[in-house]
């Protein structure tokens, strides 16, 4: 069973930093992998996504101040969030997608909240 497990989620003030990690139990390298976030009542967006090839994209409202990387090693997937505001707030889902075969996995997400 595929697992993509989120961390590093919590609580942090107005302009702080995070940093969100996703272990995966693929091999992210054969795979797409992103973050995604859903405030409430608001439908699920991209924040960041990006192929093993360095091709990376980015959700307008976190464009220099947000950072996707990974570990290819480690299988493991990081977001760098800075400069955080109030509206940054949601649960945030680490997901992996493959084109061929039309595969999407999800994690259970984790939670960030920006408030002071």
């Amino acid at each position: 069973q595929v697992q993509l497990v989120e961390s590093g989620g919590g609580l942090v003030q107005p302009g702080g930093s995070l940093r969100l990690s996703c272990a995966a139990s693929i091999s992210v390298n054969m795979y797409i992998m992103g973050w995604y976030r859903q405030a409430p009542g608001k439908e699920r967006e991209l924040v960041a996504s990006g192929t093993s090839g360095g091709n990376v994209d980015y959700g307008d409202s976190v464009k220099g101040r947000f950072t996707i990387s990974r570990d290819n090693a480690k299988n493991t997937v990081y977001l760098q969030m800075n400069s955080l505001q109030p509206e940054d707030t949601a649960v945030y889902y680490c997901n992996a997608k493959r084109v061929v075969g039309a595969i999407t996995y999800w994690g259970q997400g984790t939670q960030v909240t920006v408030s002071s």
